[in-house]
C-alpha cells in the first residue's frame, strides 16, 4: 500500500534515473541481489545518521520501520557499519590541486586558465617545471610519480622537446576506471545532493539548471557539443579561478570549512519516434 505522504510523480521519477545506473551495473557484472543488498546498507545508514528523534539515536525498530528493512538485518548492518568516504581520495584531489596550481598561479601559467608547457626536469627548466610544480605542492611526492601516473591517464603529454602538456583542462582522466569512478562518485553524489535539496527543502534553492531541445539534426548537436566542451571549461576555468583566490585570501577557522562542487555537462540521445513535440528551450 503507498503512504499517503508519498506524491505520485516521485517513484516514476526513481525509475527514470536509476536506468543509467542499472545500465553501469549489468555491464560491470553488479546483479540486482547484490545491489538490493548495498541498498538496505545504505537505507539503513541514512536513517540512522539524518533521521533521528531530538538528535538521539534510533532503535532497530524505528529504522525497520523507516527503511522497511528486516530488523534483524538492521541490527546486522548497524553492527558492521563502517565510516563513509565523503571526499575524493587523496590521490584524486592532489591531482587536482596540482592542476589548479598551473591553471593558476605563476610561474606556471601565462595568465589564469592558460597553463604553460613545463620543463620535464628542474635541471632544465629550474623552478618553472614539472618537478616544480610538484615540490611547490608536496615536497613528500616525488615528480616521476605523478608524471607517470598522468601519462596513463592520458591528462598531460611529453612533446620532442621534453616539455609536459597538460591535455585536459582539469583533473579528468581519460583512462584508469578506478580514477573514472572517483569522480562518478563524487559528482553525481553532489547534483543528486543539489536535485534532492531543492526538491524537498524550502531554503535558497542551489542553481541547478539545464537546456532541453528535442529536434535538432546531428550536425547541430554536434556543433553544441564542441560549444559546450570550449566555452563551458572556459566558466568552469573562471569558476576555478576564482575558489582558488577565495581560498587564499579568506580562511576560515577549522570548524567552518565548507567544500562545493560546481558542474556542467551535456548529453545527447536519439529523440524516441513517437515524440512529436515542438522543439522547446526549457530550464530546471
Amino acid at each position: 500500500m503507498q503512504s499517503p505522504t508519498l506524491p505520485p510523480s516521485l517513484l516514476p521519477a526513481l525509475q527514470r534515473v536509476m536506468r543509467p545506473l542499472v545500465r553501469l551495473m549489468l555491464r560491470k557484472g553488479v546483479t540486482y541481489t547484490g545491489f538490493a543488498e548495498l541498498l538496505k546498507e545504505v537505507f539503513v545508514d541514512v536513517a540512522e545518521r539524518e533521521f533521528r528523534l531530538d538528535d538521539k539515536p534510533s532503535s532497530d525498530s524505528r529504522i525497520s520501520l523507516l527503511t522497511g528493512v528486516h530488523r534483524k538485518d538492521v541490527r546486522r548492518l548497524r553492527a558492521q557499519a563502517g565510516g563513509h568516504e565523503a571526499s575524493l581520495p587523496k590521490v584524486i584531489s592532489f591531482g587536482a590541486h596540482l592542476v589548479s596550481v598551473w591553471l593558476n598561479s605563476s610561474p606556471f601559467c601565462e595568465q589564469p586558465g592558460r597553463p604553460l608547457p613545463l620543463a620535464r626536469l628542474a635541471s632544465n627548466g629550474g623552478e618553472c617545471s614539472f618537478d616544480g610544480l610538484v615540490a611547490q605542492v608536496s615536497k613528500d611526492i616525488r615528480a616521476r610519480v605523478v608524471l607517470d601516473e598522468w601519462l596513463r591517464l592520458g591528462i598531460v603529454r611529453i612533446d620532442e622537446q621534453d616539455q609536459v602538456h597538460l591535455e585536459t583542462m582539469a583533473f579528468i582522466p581519460q583512462r584508469g576506471f578506478d580514477e573514472k569512478a572517483a569522480y562518478f562518485r563524487h559528482n553525481l553524489h553532489d547534483h543528486a545532493c543539489a536535485a534532492v535539496y531543492n526538491l524537498t527543502e524550502g531554503g535558497e534553492p542551489f542553481f541547478e539548471r539545464s537546456v532541453h531541445y528535442d529536434s535538432l539534426s546531428p550536425a547541430a548537436v554536434t556543433q553544441l557539443r564542441e560549444a559546450v566542451n570550449a566555452d563551458g571549461m572556459q566558466v568552469l576555468i573562471g569558476f576555478n579561478q576564482l575558489a582558488a583566490e577565495l581560498e587564499e585570501r579568506d580562511i576560515p577557522p577549522p570548524d567552518a570549512k565548507q567544500r562545493i562542487t560546481i558542474g556542467l555537462y551535456f548529453y545527447t540521445e536519439p529523440t524516441p519516434p513517437t515524440v512529436d513535440n515542438p522543439s522547446t528551450a526549457s530550464s530546471s
